[in-house]
């Protein structure tokens, strides 16, 4: 017997120490997983602040309006004529009103998100400190996009105004040469102009010139009376029929035109020539601008009572751009007929239209100015994220180089300029707009998504000093006592504690289960999205797939936000809080993710592309070189400061 045992014995023993051996495996390869997982969500610890940084002014909600109150400049010099051209006509007014109320209900998540962390600083800051490394790294990387595109697009009209005063000569020369050449998807001509335009301003930049507070206030100044200039001269040279025109005015303009090429499409006529889809599509195109939303929220903490102050002060001033854009927008559709507007200069182009070819030449020179010093703006805070990424460690530590001479980050400068350059010489404006509005729209949908997670987790310190106390005092309790955790209440029944958990405060489970059914819910609205983007007639005819495929999705989002709205909400006071959560974040997530539906598969491709090169960044070296990444994080103090590039 002991004979035939001892093979038996000996099969079990190898048997054995072979799922030993596998489990031992399995157990370092999971903990190598985790070890990369708290890699991606590991958060920026913040220094603390000296006492000469604490503001102590008490400022009411007109202080805070007239702080944060952002004239839009050149925004609406480069928006008001591609918008009305070919997108949506008189309509654009309109699409400026949709924009205004959804920008209102994004800039109250921005609110919350800012005043979640006690420093000003940029969404890439807050987004770090708060969310983690991953999410502070795509934020960060589709912001550099977003400020070179802004570079771009302001090189691009400064070019067509310049152009404009001096007959046009520089564009047909060049549109002469290379037209033939050029890929349809490109600009029709390489604009030296811009180019030589970023060269400029990068060698300024080199030098040493920062923002002005004087410069600034002349530079508001000015836009505010020609802004006012245009709006008066709408009521005064302005005709009504241009909001009610027809095909027969159309060809009446074709035929008094020696160069039918520059007549924009008729579309069906009238006040919206090109439908709903139209007003959609021009509504999604100006979020990119900024209404100066993080002045507001980091003054408004100072304020006696921040949850009244800050939505008031956002809900006036964007009510102030709102008017700002839609007055001008009205103005130059009711000065010239809409397919008769120059797209990327057409306020100088309006006053030549109805005669006052003196005042055409002074707002062509006005503003010349103002897009050259919203130029320097732009670069600078594109250089200084640049920076703040390098020395975090998510970018080659090499962008953040400081010239010592005067004090520049000079390689980053020079990056700036080369991508700026690089999409102003190559690409036509509109096409810019379009790839500008898609990365903005993606960072709304970020901090969107940040502040649905972050009122369902449990209380976190932002301070370094705290966290190292918190690591400190965890240490002898994991050493002590390596035996399993007591479960949570609730565990052993999953799906109760999904409708009914039984802590009244935010929970590590109850913090994963939101995470996962905000992610759930993304998907989901994304479908949605598609399916009312691509096929609204067949969703909205009765289709049985399509419609049946809609109330489908609908009814899983329902009852995922329902989950999410019975976790417990984290009970520590902020200075301003969104209220009606869970419901107006999944009402926010769906219009950034269906207004970015409205943009062309080509702009898509392009972000897309630069997404995926952002990844390979990150995992090919950011999150092994970044501070946080290490047991002994040593964030620098030098990009706590610096300015929102949102």
């Amino acid at each position: 017997m002991l004979t035939h045992a001892a093979p038996c014995v000996y099969l079990t023993d190898v048997l054995l120490s072979k799922i030993g051996a596998a489990s031992t495996m399995s157990g370092m390869l999971g903990q190598r997983v985790g070890q990369f997982g708290e890699k991606l969500v590991r958060k920026r610890p913040l220094e603390p602040r000296e006492e000469s940084e604490i503001p102590t002014l008490h400022p009411n909600i007109l202080n805070l309006v007239l702080f944060g109150v952002n004239t839009p400049k050149a925004r609406i010099y480069i928006l008001a004529g591609a918008m009305a051209v070919s997108v949506a006509g008189p309509a654009i007014i309109i699409s400026f009103l949709v924009f205004g109320l959804f920008s209102l209900l994004s800039g109250f998540f921005f609110g919350e998100l800012v005043a979640r962390v006690p420093r000003s600083g940029s969404v890439y800051l807050y987004s770090y400190v708060t969310m983690g490394q991953l999410h502070a790294f795509i934020t960060g990387w589709n912001l550099i996009l977003h400020l070179g595109i802004a570079t771009a697009c302001v090189t691009r009209a400064w070019s067509y105004t310049f152009d404009s005063l001096i007959g046009n000569h520089i564009s047909q020369v060049l549109e002469g040469t290379f037209s033939e050449h050029v890929p349809s998807f490109l600009s029709p001509y390489p604009d030296i102009v811009a180019l030589v335009l970023v060269l400029v301003m990068t060698g300024l930049l080199i030098l040493g010139v920062h923002d002005s507070a004087l410069v600034s206030k002349v530079s508001e100044g000015v836009n505010v009376l020609v802004l006012s200039f245009m709006i008066l001269s709408g009521f005064i040279k302005g005709d009504l029929h241009n909001w009610q025109l027809t095909e027969q005015d159309y060809k009446l303009a074709a035929s008094g035109s020696n160069d039918t090429s520059s007549l924009g499409p008729l579309g069906s006529g009238g006040f919206v020539p090109f439908g709903f889809e139209g007003i959609l599509r021009g509504a999604a195109m100006p979020f990119y601008s900024y209404f100066g939303l993080n002045a507001i929220i980091t003054t408004g903490r100072e304020t006696p009572n921040p949850q009244r102050s800050i939505p008031w002060s956002i809900g006036i001033i964007i009510s102030i751009c709102f008017l700002a854009y839609s007055g001008v927008s009205a103005a130059l559709t009711l000065m010239v007929p809409y397919y008769q507007i120059h797209p990327y200069n057409p306020l100088p182009q309006a006053f030549h239209h109805v005669g006052w070819a003196p005042a055409g030449y002074f707002v062509a020179v006005v503003i010349l100015c103002a897009l050259f010093y919203s130029l320097l703006l732009v670069m600078l805070t594109m250089s200084q994220l640049i920076c703040a990424m390098a020395e975090d460690g998510l970018l080659f530590q090499g962008l953040g180089q400081i010239y010592a001479r005067r004090g520049t980050p000079l390689v980053a400068v020079l990056v700036s300029a080369i991508l700026s350059g690089i999409l102003a010489v190559l690409f036509e404006i509109f096409h810019l707009v379009e790839l500008l509005s898609v990365g903005a729209l993606f960072v709304y949908f970020l901090v969107t998504f940040s502040v649905l997670v972050l009122r369902y987790q449990p209380d976190q310190s932002f301070s370094k000093k705290e966290k190292v106390e918190e690591e400190i005092e965890m240490e002898p309790i994991v050493e002590g006592n390596p035996s399993p955790s007591v479960p949570e209440a609730g565990t052993s029944n999953p799906l109760k504690s999904l409708c009914n958990p039984i802590s009244t405060t935010p929970t590590l489970k109850s913090g994963q289960i939101v995470y996962g059914c905000a992610f759930l819910l993304v998907l989901l609205l994304t479908i949605l999205s598609l399916l009312l983007a691509l096929w609204p007639s067949r969703v909205f005819s009765g289709d049985p797939g399509f419609t049946a495929g809609a109330v489908l999705l609908l009814l899983l989002i329902a009852g995922i936000t329902a989950i999410i709205w019975r976790q417990p909400q984290n009970p520590s006071p902020l200075p301003f809080r969104v209220p009606a959560l869970p419901v107006l974040p999944v009402l926010s997530i769906f219009v950034n993710v269906y207004l970015m539906m409205q943009m062309s598969s080509v702009t898509w491709a392009q972000c897309g592309i630069w997404n995926a090169l952002g990844l390979a960044t990150y995992f090919g070296y950011g999150i092994r070189h970044s501070p946080e990444g290490k047991r002994d994080p040593q964030p620098p103090a030098s990009s706590l400061q610096l300015p929102d590039p949102s």
